[in-house]
């Protein structure tokens, strides 16, 4: 009998300490003074389809850069934080960081094609306009339209097929052009052809939508950095985001010091001399330009920034739409413009329309007050005359020609113009 309950006594003090483990171990405070090794669980953003406009393809951009956002290889914060919160939906645009290893990190710009409120009513007129209803589902609406519909019967995208889309870029439309458009288009793996059979039925929609909603990334794909074109480099979208390597905005340098400031216009004269003269024979314009439209790397290098407001006219073939083609309209023209907005003539733009566009919005505010007399006065008489010279191109020619000569003096040789230090030191050319 004793024996019997020594052995009693034994199985329960072991059922004793068994339940003070469990317990230790379900009390938070005491697991962690217990263990104070426990793995740190690392934070990770929230991310939701709506924040990055999944919810919305294929009425999207693409998907090529989603894992490297789903990855935390892209990150919202300036300054790789351990606490990674999403910004605002509503902002336009953000300023991130991307890796390829986990170590090194750059500096990227991350954009959407047009504002959330813009979008978000371009959405509810394709539902009302084409289903009669509030809330749709986007892609089926678009595929029923009749444009969509003879793009999924061509073979190459033709002219007829981007009539009357608000896009400067596609305006004048040669042919030439659109294969570049189908040959480059990044958004699928096996891009080269002029021929369509290469894009599935939701890459052809993907691309129309962002013919449609606005350009900026189609320029970066098919005219890239790496070839020398003054364009930020295209990284790559997901959902309505998109993804590029990051420059400052021209308006941080208006109150730069007066050799940056002369830098950077003798930088922007250059950049429209090649968009008006180049191996290609495309004459680029712009059709509207503010602080935002061009923008500076960390080397000091100056690049258009913006290309939502460029058009392209083919010097070598021309124009393939008459001006009557032009004035077709559909849901496709009006996703981010007023319906009625008249397009403008491709015979109406002259070729220093940009240099002009400039002088009066953009290298005044760069350039006034800067230097001392006489050469203040100088620099503000050239730029008078080119801003007053719409209808006298010689002119204009002369007075940029007397401005650029005036100001590369003024710039300076060191390191904050890395771009072509030191090659300033051996040569007048840099």
């Amino acid at each position: 009998m004793g024996h019997w309950i020594c052995c009693l006594c034994s199985r329960v003090a072991d059922s004793l300490m068994l339940l003070l483990v469990l317990a230790l171990s379900c009390n938070p405070s005491t697991a962690a003074t217990a263990s104070p090794s426990a793995p740190h669980i690392k934070p990770s953003y929230s991310f939701g389809r709506t924040f990055l406009g999944l919810d919305k393809c294929n009425a999207c951009i693409g998907t090529s850069i989603c894992k490297k956002f789903f990855k935390e290889e892209i990150r919202f914060d300036t300054w790789l934080s351990s606490h990674l919160k999403l910004p605002p939906s509503y902002l336009l645009s953000y300023s991130g960081n991307y890796t390829d290893d986990a170590k090194s990190w750059r500096l990227v710009d991350i954009t959407r094609l047009t504002s959330k409120y813009r979008h978000d009513r371009a959405d509810k007129r394709i539902c009302t306009s084409l289903l009669k209803t509030k809330t749709c589902s986007l892609e089926r609406a678009l595929r029923r339209t009749h444009r969509f519909q003879k793009w999924l019967r061509a073979k190459r995208l033709t002219p007829d097929l981007v009539q009357g889309l608000s896009s400067p870029m596609l305006r004048c439309p040669s042919q030439r052009l659109l294969d570049r458009i189908v040959r480059r288009y990044a958004e699928v793996p096996d891009a080269g052809s002029i021929y369509m059979d290469h894009l599935t039925d939701r890459d052809k929609l993907r691309l129309l939508y962002t013919l449609s909603v606005n350009s900026h990334p189609i320029l970066l794909q098919i005219f890239p950095d790496v070839e020398g074109w003054p364009f930020p480099r295209y990284l790559g979208s997901c959902g309505r985001l998109v993804v590029s390597a990051s420059t400052r905005p021209l308006r941080d340098f208006y109150g730069a010091a007066p050799e940056v400031a002369a830098d950077l216009a003798l930088q922007l004269l250059a950049v429209l001399r090649s968009m008006g003269t180049n191996d290609l024979n495309y004459f680029f314009y712009f059709t509207h330009v503010d602080a935002g439209t061009f923008g500076m790397f960390s080397n000091g290098h100056l690049f258009i920034r913006d290309a939502s407001t460029l058009g392209i006219i083919d010097k070598e073939e021309g124009s393939q739409l008459i001006d009557g083609q032009q004035e077709y309209k559909d849901i496709f023209s009006c996703l981010t413009v007023d319906c009625q907005s008249a397009f403008v003539s491709c015979n109406s733009i002259r070729e220093k329309h940009s240099l002009v566009m400039v002088c009066q919005e953009l290298l005044p505010k760069l350039l006034k007050g800067k230097f001392l007399q006489p050469v203040q006065d100088k620099i503000d008489s050239f730029l008078q005359h080119c801003a007053d010279g719409l209808s006298d191109d010689q002119g204009v020619n002369e007075a940029i020609a007397k401005l650029a000569e005036l100001l590369k003096p003024l710039r300076s040789c060191d390191s904050r113009f890395a771009y072509r230090y030191p090659d300033c030191k051996y040569s007048d050319k840099y």
